[in-house]
Parts: structure tokens; sequence; C-alpha cells
């Protein structure tokens, strides 16, 4: 159940990598359409749709149901990707806003499965005291773990469509590669609508007058901590991860497409043990301090690499593996954490709220991160010292985020049911009057 409630979360990291791979594709196939506009338009489309959608799911699986918002999620991203791999139009310039349009709501529908994914998850592993013991690793393997490899099947897809077109390019390489991201979707949607919702969301669902007042003034602390640490998370490893392969080809001697991808590919498997590591660790040391540890070992092999990297870059694979061990590093601390410290901080009623709102301002940070990432790198006439700046700057953003994770995100106990008898008490102590529980399902 907690992997089910998850795993959609692959076609989230799929997407968003895929893109980098295929520029270079819509640029060969299409050079006199395929403007830096256009380009800039593919990528925005699905991080601005991620960002509404993860506002929107996560207001709506708190009114309406864990389950509702899960199967709608699950549509409109499959459905986002068919309209991008199907894409047509009278003209090129037609067929890229066709396929804008379907990134956009493959975006809203990918957005949509971060609250769903992050309370179904924690909440479907607190039915029982053996799965709550080890909701660290289940959740982690049900959210990071699947976004993470999605990021790396882009790259091992994208090299295996190559492969089969023997390096000759046409419209069937990128589309393909697209359609690829539907698959898991759609399998999991036929056992997604078998799901029910949780045991704490029948119990505790607030679906009218919602005093949002009396919530905030007990959870702005909580919010703030999320909601930065996931900005500044997402800040650093969002370019670090689609740019891998820019890194690697600056300082890669030979510099050819496929080695370039290639050796992408490889950094972006070290996310992968990162988020296992990470996982264990949340249930052994606890949440908030598996974050912080993590926050901070990625910004000392941050300013490592960025202080030492001619040194390093004369082994280029001594270079890959640091480069992939700065990308794990991320995975096992904030990576992992900032969806279970995001959905274990609030109580049941308005976890999708505060969750969404999380994600959402991590992705802001994804969104500023690789906006900025370029120009900052080629702010610098010698390309190896733009490279060091960004490590650096990385590195000191990771630092930050440590120190808000340490200072602004509580420890909670492992039961959810805890938290949510104190909420209550709570606002029945400031005059708070209104109905708890999914009253459609308590009748019954």
């Amino acid at each position: 159940m907690v992997l089910v409630s998850g795993l959609a979360l692959f076609s989230d990291g799929y997407n968003a990598q895929i893109i980098g791979y295929m520029n270079p594709v819509f640029a060969k196939l299409y050079p006199d359409s395929f403007s830096s506009i256009i380009k800039t338009r593919l990528s925005n489309a699905f991080l601005i749709g991620e960002i509404l959608g993860m506002l929107f799911f996560g207001y709506t699986i708190d009114k309406l149901g864990r389950r509702t918002g899960i199967i709608f999620a699950t549509l409109l991203l499959v459905l986002g990707i068919i309209l991008a791999t199907a894409a047509h139009g009278n003209t090129e310039l037609g067929m890229f806003w066709m396929m804008i349009v379907g990134r956009g709501v493959a975006g809203f529908g990918a957005g949509g499965e971060y609250p769903t994914c992050g309370t179904g998850s924690a909440e479907a592993s607190d039915e029982t005291p053996y799965v709550r013991r080890r909701r660290g690793l289940l959740v982690a393997t049900a959210t990071d773990f699947a976004i993470d490899f999605g990021f790396v099947s882009a790259g091992i897809i994208a090299l295996i469509v190559l492969a089969a077109y023997h390096q000759h390019v046409n419209d069937g390489v990128w589309r393909i590669n697209f359609g690829i991201g539907f698959v898991l979707p759609l399998g999991l949607l036929f056992l997604r609508l078998r799901l029910i919702n949780s045991t704490q969301y029948q119990k505790h669902a607030m679906k009218k007058d919602i005093p949002y007042l009396l919530v905030l003034k007990r959870y702005w602390k909580p919010m703030l901590g999320t909601s930065l640490a996931w900005f500044f998370y997402d800040f650093v490893t969002y370019p670090f991860g689609i740019f891998s392969s820019t890194i690697i080809g600056s300082l890669n001697p030979s510099n050819t497409l496929l080695q370039n991808i290639g050796y992408g590919t490889v950094v972006n498997c070290f996310y992968l043990p990162g988020c296992i590591v990470g996982g264990f660790l949340m249930d052994r040391i606890g949440r908030r301090q598996t974050m912080t540890l993590g926050f901070f070992l990625w910004a000392v092999m941050g300013f490592i690499l960025g202080g030492a990297l001619n040194p390093i870059q004369s082994v280029f694979p001594l270079f890959v593996v640091l480069y992939g061990i700065f990308n794990s590093l991320g995975e096992m601390g904030p990576g992992v954490a900032t969806f279970l410290c995001a959905a274990e901080s609030f109580p049941t009623p308005l976890r999708g709220h505060f969750l969404g709102f999380a994600a959402a301002m991590g992705k802001a940070g994804a969104a500023i991160g690789t906006q900025v990432f370029t120009p900052i790198q080629n702010s610098f006439s010698d390309e190896q010292k733009g490279i060091q700046a960004v490590f650096l700057i990385g590195a000191a953003f990771a630092a930050v985020g440590g120190i808000i994770a340490w200072f602004l995100i509580p420890d909670r106990e492992r039961d959810l049911e805890n938290e949510d008898a104190r909420f209550r008490v709570y606002l029945e102590e400031n005059g708070y009057e209104g109905s708890f529980g999914d009253l459609s399902v308590l009748e019954k």
C-alpha cells in the first residue's frame, strides 16, 4: 500500500530529466523553430504545472480525500504525457506549442503526485506498529527513490533509443523517450483504483470551516522550516542533476554526445544508494537529524569539489565518482527527509495543505536554481572556474539548509495519532466547534 501510494513519482524525475537529453535532438531536427524561447518554455511548462498541481491537490486531498486526489493526479499525468508524445501541428511551431501544453498538463498531474504520494505513503505506513517503525525506509523508497530512479532511467532509455536508431536522429527518438514516461503511472492506476482513504484521514478529516488563523498560529514554524529546507534542497539538487551531462561535457576530454549522457547517467546513479541509506538513517537517528547531517555532508563535499577541482579533474574518473558522491549525500539527507518531515510535522486534517505548499516552494527553488545555474557558470571567462563557482555556491546553500533544518523543523513522535489528538485539543481550547472525520465513511 505504501509503495502503490508513491511510485508514480518516477514520472516526475523522468520527465524533468528527459527534456534535457532531448534538447539536442530538437535542435538538430528543427533548427529553424527550436529557439531558446521554445526551449525555456518546454522546461518551464512542466515546472509551472507542478507548482500549480502541488498547491491545488494539496488543498483538494484534505477536502475530498486521498484516493480521489491520487486517481485524478495520475489521470492528468498520463494525459499530459500522451499529449506531449503525440504532439503535431500544421507547422513545427504549432507542434511545439502542443508539446508545451502537454508538458504543462503532465506537470500539473506530477505536481499533484507530491502531496498525494507524501500523505498517502506516510498515512499508509501508520496502520501497524511494525510498518510504522520502518516508515523512513518505506516512504523514502516510495517518494525520493522513485523520483531519482526516473532521473537515472531517463539517461538509460535515451542511450538505448539512440543506439536502436544507430545514432540517426528523427522524431521517433523523442516520441519514444517521452512516451515511456507514462507506462508506470498507467500501470499503477489500476492498483490505485482499489485504494481506500487511510484510517487517520477517516478519523480526523476537516472538510469545512477550517480555522486557518488558529492553524497558522500553531504551525507557522514547521511550515517555514519544511518549506525553506525543500527550497534550498531543490535549488541545489535539480541543476546539478539536470545539467550533469553539461558539467561532464565541459570537463570530459572526448566530449561526445553518447559519452556525456553516459557519464551523466553514471553520476545520477549515485542518487539511489543515497536514498536507501537515508531511509535507514531516518528510522535509526530521526528525520530532522538525518536531514541536517545530509545537508552538512553535502556542503562539505561541495566545498571540496569547488576548492580542489583542478587536481580532481585531472583524474577524470575520480571527478565522476566524487560528483556522484556529492549527489548521493544530498539524497541521503534532505532528499529523503523533505517528504517525511513535511508529512509528520502537521496534523492529518491539513497534511495535504502543508505538504503541497512545501513541495511547491521546493519546485520554486528548482526553477530558480536551474535558471541561474548557466548564467553563473557563463559569467566566468574560464569554463573550469565557472564550474568551481557553482559547486561553491551550491555548497553554501546546502550549509544554510542544514541550519534551517536543525532550528525550524520539529522532532515528532512516529505515531501520527499523537499530533492529531493534540491538534484537536488545541482547537477545542480555542473555541472551535467544527466536526472531524470523513462523514461519508463514518455514517456507514
